[in-house]
């Protein structure tokens, strides 16, 4: 992760990431980092630690977790072992009660906490042992969202879970200095037009609660106020009509293409009565195919950092981790989710 502090109309301007560290200092959380087999989550603790981002819980044998991490300062990392916490079998009662209607039993409850870090991980937000979790290092988005869902459950007023990245694009005049967030780059494959709707809300709060500044909303096409014809156009613009409904003080329009929706002059050709246009910073993609092949061009070609995918909609903040992902994505996805737990 790069240093983010930079120079912009000759005033040292602090870079997002640094913001969002400043703030989780300031209201220290609790986050479950369940991975303690991969080094790069205890390459993570030992920096999240030392820059006094969070209290870490690492799940795992904690003589086996501290011969690993001989080499790093993790001493004030709290490791939980679920073969021997006090707290295991409430756990267990915990997801039976949650899951009896679906048939869970003792036994195949115990088998779950027993193996499955994520599940205990959940486990510990839900009984109010830790604030918050990030996994996916070596876990699946499915292995991270499942347990999410099964016990923390969707947020109150929330129709539906998504995913979001939050770009910081160097040496960039759009958006907020650079700064987008970008939905859904990572859960929901071909969102219907009220999902699109959810997932522009939800984008939009997201971007309010971290970033600090008015979200400006476009939802993103291949048209620009029809200007093509095609039933993935009256999908957007469905989404639009919706998404207004539901939250009218929301700077929000479309459907746009990308260009209109970030770039000033376009903007002004292609949509000259839009607030939005021109001046987008959430950009809502049409399906999952557009919204990550669209954070890995800007990733990889622009040289931006991707934070994410963060999830937004569950009833506590438990976010997904890139397998690709570096120790220092790692601190930050864990700073952005302490901030989150700040406002919950």
């Amino acid at each position: 992760m790069r240093k983010v502090n930079k120079y912009e109309r000759g005033q040292l301007i602090m870079g997002f990431i640094d913001v969002i560290k400043e703030k989780a200092r300031a209201d220290k959380k609790t986050i479950v980092l369940p991975e303690s087999e991969d080094r790069r989550v205890l390459e993570a603790t030992a920096t999240i630690l030392k820059e006094g981002l969070a209290n870490v819980v690492l799940i795992g044998n904690e003589e086996q977790i501290k011969k690993d991490a001989a080499d790093l300062d993790i001493a004030g990392a709290i490791i939980v072992d679920p073969a021997t916490s006090d707290k295991t079998q409430a756990y267990i009662d915990k997801l039976v009660e949650l899951r009896q209607k679906k048939g869970m039993t003792q036994e195949q409850a115990r088998e779950i906490m027993l193996n499955q870090r994520t599940y205990y991980g959940v486990m510990m937000v839900k009984m109010g042992d830790a604030d918050g979790m990030v996994s996916g290092a070596c876990h699946s988005t499915a292995d991270t969202l499942r347990p999410s869902l099964q016990i923390l459950k969707t947020k109150p007023g929330t129709k539906l879970v998504s995913a979001f990245f939050l770009m910081e694009v160097p040496n960039c005049e759009y958006g907020e200095n650079g700064t987008f967030v970008f939905g859904d780059c990572g859960l929901n494959q071909n969102p219907t037009s009220e999902e699109l709707a959810a997932i522009a809300v939800s984008s939009a709060e997201s971007f309010k609660m971290l970033v600090g500044k008015e979200p400006k909303v476009a939802m993103l096409s291949h048209s620009s106020m029809g200007s093509a014809k095609h039933a993935d156009v009256d999908k957007v613009v469905e989404a639009v009509k919706i998404a207004k409904e539901t939250a009218p003080e929301l700077m929000l329009d479309g459907e746009l293409q990308l260009d209109a929706a970030i770039v000033p002059s376009v903007g002004a050709s292609k949509a000259p009565n839009s607030q939005v246009a021109g001046q987008a910073n959430v950009l809502i993609f049409p399906d999952l195919d557009a919204g990550n092949i669209g954070y890995k061009l800007v990733q990889r070609l622009a040289k931006a950092e991707a934070y994410g995918p963060m999830t937004q909609g569950i009833a506590a903040p438990v976010n997904d981790l890139s397998r690709g992902c570096s120790a220092s994505d790692i601190v930050g996805v864990t700073a952005i989710t302490a901030v989150q737990c700040q406002n919950q």
